[in-house]
């Protein structure tokens, strides 16, 4: 009886399946994940199911940058509230990730899916100082980089700055 699932609970399952920017809406922004959404994809990009590998799912809002509201004396051409980044949601998706986690340095990221609201992104983390990555010939390049992201080394941050 126990293994039999409610109508309930098979809707619900359902829907998520069909979905999952709804469950990943009421998440937290940034979200350590166990493993890849898109294995293939992320194995693309250099992940490895391996130990020092950590993969985490990020949101960004669709649109523009809404600049707060300046309260002070401005030229009017500085008053601008709503302006284009020159840097693509991916960059910025890289950028957030990396803040949240100081100790890891970003290898690469894709995007998994969008909704009406968000972009979603999952980035590819890599722990430098762990001694599996500093042993595997492919990936210790990466151990004498620092704040990849920050200087557009990943490929999004090489678009951005027209590489």
């Amino acid at each position: 009886m126990e293994d039999q699932i409610s109508v309930k609970d098979e809707k619900a399952a359902r829907n998520i399946l069909k979905s999952p920017e709804k469950l990943w809406r009421r998440q937290p922004v940034i979200k350590k994940l166990n493993g890849p959404t898109k294995p293939a994809r992320a194995r693309s990009l250099g992940y490895k199911a391996k130990q020092g590998f950590v993969i985490a799912r990020t949101r960004i809002k669709k649109g523009g940058r809404r600049r707060p509201t300046i309260r002070k004396g401005r030229k009017p051409r500085s008053m601008g509230l709503f302006f284009t980044t020159k840097q693509n949601k991916q960059s910025i998706a890289e950028k957030r990730v990396s803040r949240k986690y100081p100790n890891l340095e970003v290898l690469n990221s894709y995007k998994v899916g969008e909704d009406g609201k968000y972009h979603f992104f999952e980035v590819i983390l890599v722990d430098k100082n762990h001694p599996v990555i500093k042993s595997d010939k492919t990936i210790n390049w990466i151990t004498t980089q620092r704040r990849r992201a920050f200087r557009g080394r990943t490929s999004a941050g090489k678009k951005s700055r027209g590489l």
